[in-house]
């Protein structure tokens, strides 16, 4: 592990939320909000912390309400309007800890959605943006799930992840991760966040690195690209890998989306 890490606690709108704080070994440089994805936990980015860190900056990355060691209900989400107010309580304490840094966002899938949305709600708080696989276009075969009634049990393939099966395997075996079926107030939230942005504001002037897996089976490239060129404002760059699946943060080309996601933040956070 590079740096060293901790655990703050903030009182989020639903509860306690957890929230993991890398700090680089040097002084920091930076600030890096990282928000994961559906199901998931931030525990899951420890690599993602490792480089980030190691490039000087102070990571912080909750788990959102109801996934990992947050509370609520497992992976019962009412409102993504209400992620988005915990995760600026986080740059919040970010910022009061670190006055004078520069605060880049990083949101994968689920947290692309919040990272997006959290951009259109404060526009100026940001240095940067960096969403990789995020929800922003929906999901159709997630949320189709919404036209049964009981929805049935279709958790997440593993196989979809990465080409990297370790990355499966790791999935299916971690604790913290849901395998249950989705809730229907969680896919609701979702649609409704996916709306709330399609009629918000683009991103301006912010510069935003979008990375996306071309075989995303779960956040479909034809779903994305569409809104993402909605959003796109004066300094946008894209990264579609070929052949990658969903998390391009754990595919088997990792290394180089690092060293893309590195040299973005460097660039607009100093």
């Amino acid at each position: 592990m590079i740096g060293t890490e901790t655990d703050l606690d903030i009182d989020g709108t639903r509860g306690r939320v957890v929230v993991r704080r890398r700090d680089p070994e040097a002084a920091p440089r930076r600030v890096v909000l990282v928000a994961h994805g559906y199901g998931e936990h931030s525990g899951r980015y420890a690599h993602v912390l490792d480089r980030l860190a190691g490039d000087g900056a102070v990571v912080y990355a909750p788990d959102h309400q109801g996934h990992g060691r947050s509370e609520g209900e497992p992976v019962l989400v009412h409102d993504l309007e209400e992620v988005v107010e915990d995760l600026d309580q986080v740059r919040r304490v970010a910022r009061n800890e670190h006055p004078d840094l520069p605060i880049v966002l990083l949101g994968h899938s689920m947290g692309g959605l919040i990272a997006a949305r959290y951009a259109q709600r404060y526009p100026d708080v940001l240095a940067g943006l960096v969403l990789t696989g995020p929800v922003v276009g929906g999901s159709p075969g997630i949320f189709g799930l919404l036209e049964y009634d009981p929805i049935p049990e279709v958790p997440i393939d593993p196989a979809v992840l990465s080409r990297d099966p370790a990355v499966g395997e790791a999935y299916a075996a971690d604790p913290l991760v849901w395998h249950g079926a989705f809730k229907r107030p969680t896919l609701e939230a979702f649609v409704a966040s996916v709306e709330a942005i399609a009629a918000g504001p683009g991103f301006g002037d912010l510069p935003v690195l979008w990375v996306h897996g071309e075989d995303d089976q779960l956040v479909p490239m034809d779903s994305t690209r569409p809104v993402m060129e909605k959003l796109a404002g004066s300094d946008q760059t894209t990264r579609i890998h070929a052949g990658a699946r969903h998390e391009v943060l754990n595919e088997t080309n990792n290394a180089e989306i690092l060293d893309d996601v590195s040299a973005f933040v460097a660039r607009v956070a100093g």
